[in-house]
């Protein structure tokens, strides 16, 4: 070959012999006189991303080097698909063997016939796992970021970016990390609305901060109906842009820290069917800081009934919101650590409304 470029290949299959299916595909790859087949990852069984009742596929990503142009090992791709049987007839439907050109180099292409890097593969966990495989160094040539990271951001799991939904973008984070403060910004760069957690009307709230631990499940079953009612299906558009300073799902981290056994007991009850109604979120943003620099903010913003609060009781919320990320698995998540970003300078925020674009449709 002359000179020639790496490139990365998905190989999928979820119809008859899906790892014979893969095996051919890379066969014919190596019989091509302008393509060396340098290694392939192991192979990952996923989930149809549309939940269909399909059969689940058979995936893995090889590594070339070409002599190809992008467009003609596109070519060579489909021709591959074609002889093999695949059906394009159904998008997103089952096939005999699917062949997509995940990066050519650091080529960025964006034309009628071929995107990339392919649009999709900073959203699946199935992609992005075996390219970790093969070069864990790689970076993404249109997001910046390394393959680890977009990895993480994933948890596991594949998404794909449902335009037609309402687009929610939930912050999460422990108390004084900014959270609100960068729902706000977001809302400037973006437009929508923000939903905010109704702090200063909870009436409880004082009372529980003040140490009336028996108030504490009113308190906790008055942020639960307010927040529900907020990103209940029906409150939301279809299409428009949310951003909540809060992550729903932190009902359960603030509820066993402050409820005892058996408020506790009661309150998981009534959480399921609240939780049941409301709209997941597109994106979690998620905001880290150590539990002293919070403190310091929070004393700034002089909340009488927060000034109570000490530093040991952030840090029990900090690794609770740890676990609770940790197990994500709804939605994509952006870590930010705030000592290293902050959402009042403006080149942070056009980085980072770069990276949101990519995970929801705004």
């Amino acid at each position: 070959m002359g000179a020639s470029t790496t490139a990365y290949v998905g190989l999928g299959s979820n119809l008859g012999d899906r790892q014979a299916m893969l095996d051919r595909a890379l066969g014919k790859l190596k019989q091509h006189e302008q393509i060396d087949v340098l290694a392939r990852s192991e192979v990952l069984e996923t989930e149809p991303l549309t939940h269909n009742g399909q059969a689940k596929y058979l995936n893995a990503v090889t590594e070339i080097r070409t002599s190809l142009s992008p467009s003609a090992l596109l070519r060579v791709l489909q021709g591959i698909e074609t002889d093999m049987g695949r059906s394009r007839q159904e998008k997103w439907g089952p096939r005999s063997i699917d062949l997509d050109l995940l990066m050519f180099g650091t080529e960025i292409i964006q034309s009628e016939e071929l995107t990339v890097p392919h649009a999709q593969m900073h959203l699946r966990s199935f992609v992005l796992e075996p390219l970790c495989q093969l070069n864990s160094a790689l970076l993404h040539p249109v997001l910046g970021v390394g393959m680890t990271e977009l990895k993480r951001r994933l948890n596991g799991q594949d998404f794909f970016v449902d335009g037609a939904a309402p687009q929610l973008v939930s912050i999460a984070g422990n108390i004084g990390v900014g959270k609100t403060t960068l729902a706000n910004c977001l809302q400037a760069q973006f437009g929508g609305d923000v939903l905010y957690e109704p702090y200063d009307t909870n009436p409880f709230l004082p009372d529980v901060y003040a140490g009336k631990a028996e108030l504490a499940l009113d308190s906790q079953l008055h942020f639960l109906v307010h927040r529900a009612q907020q990103l209940k299906r029906a409150a939301l558009t279809d299409g428009n842009a949310y951003f909540s300073d809060y992550l729903f799902e932190k009902e359960l981290v603030y509820a066993e820290s402050l409820l005892d056994a058996r408020q506790w007991e009661l309150y998981q009850r009534i959480y399921e069917p609240f939780a049941a109604m409301i709209v997941a979120p597109s994106l979690v943003l998620y905001m880290q800081d150590s539990s002293d620099r919070c403190l310091t903010r929070i004393q700034r913003r002089n909340r009488s009934y927060e000034q109570g609060i000490q530093t040991s009781f952030l840090d029990g919320l900090s690794q609770a919101y740890d676990r609770l990320i940790e197990h994500w698995r709804r939605s994509p998540v952006l870590h930010l650590d705030i000592a290293k970003f902050d959402c009042l300078r403006p080149d942070h925020m056009q980085e980072l409304t770069a990276q949101i674009r990519h995970y929801v449709r705004i």
